[in-house]
């Protein structure tokens, strides 16, 4: 899968997206990221990408003649013509859940994210047919559409073969479609008694049977 980032602080994605089984998967090519500081097609001198919106108010908005630009700039890089899905992480965009980490990691090789930042953007972007679907990871408004984005890549790339060392990891998990998209059963490891606490006698008792049962009942 290939993700391209349209941001006005790509460094902010330096970090998470350089560590851990993320770092370790793009190294080995499982997928690729690509970040685009939308000042690049800022305009002037001083590389203006917003303004004040129509009908007054407070805060800036994104220009169509920044974000549209950029966006065609971005797909025309693809020699095969391909288009990318083209999302903008909005708070007013669907929640993102399970079904839909699970929708974009198997039916799309190609993600375009655009960040937004202040009052967000002109909605002529997503009237003229720039911008594929609104994303919110939560119903609350963040500073800039950064933090989302990051998360949705994590949630994503978890589904592309070569990230997890066991693919099965993300399908038996919470709020997968194998455990009825209810919160996974709890989990415990050595030592069997930890200051009073033990582990159930059923997780000990090697009756797999069993132990499926229980661990279908602890779901939620």
């Amino acid at each position: 899968m290939r993700i391209d980032i349209l941001t006005l602080h790509p460094a902010m994605f330096e970090g998470p997206l350089t560590q851990s089984m993320l770092g370790r998967a793009r190294e080995a090519g499982a997928f690729e990221v690509h970040t685009h500081s939308l000042h690049n097609w800022g305009l002037g001198n001083h590389r203006q990408v917003d303004d004040e919106p129509y009908g007054g108010g407070a805060g800036m908005v994104f220009r169509a003649d920044v974000v549209v630009p950029a966006i065609e700039d971005i797909e025309r890089k693809e020699e095969s013509g391909k288009r990318p899905h083209r999302i903008y992480l909005s708070a007013r965009g669907q929640t993102l859940k399970q079904e839909k980490v699970e929708s974009l990691a198997s039916n799309h090789d190609w993600l375009l994210l655009l960040c937004g930042h202040y009052e967000g953007i002109d909605q002529r972007i997503v009237d003229g047919g720039w911008i594929d679907e609104e994303i919110s990871i939560g119903d609350y408004v963040l500073t800039g559409g950064e933090l989302p984005a990051m998360v949705l890549i994590d949630a994503v790339a978890r589904f592309i073969p070569g990230v997890l060392g066991k693919q099965e990891s993300a399908h038996e998990e919470s709020f997968s479609a194998a455990l009825d998209r209810k919160k996974e059963y709890p989990h415990y490891t050595r030592p069997e008694e930890f200051r009073g606490l033990k582990v159930p006698d059923v997780l000990t008792s090697g009756h797999h049977a069993e132990i499926e049962k229980w661990r279908k009942s602890q779901l939620s």
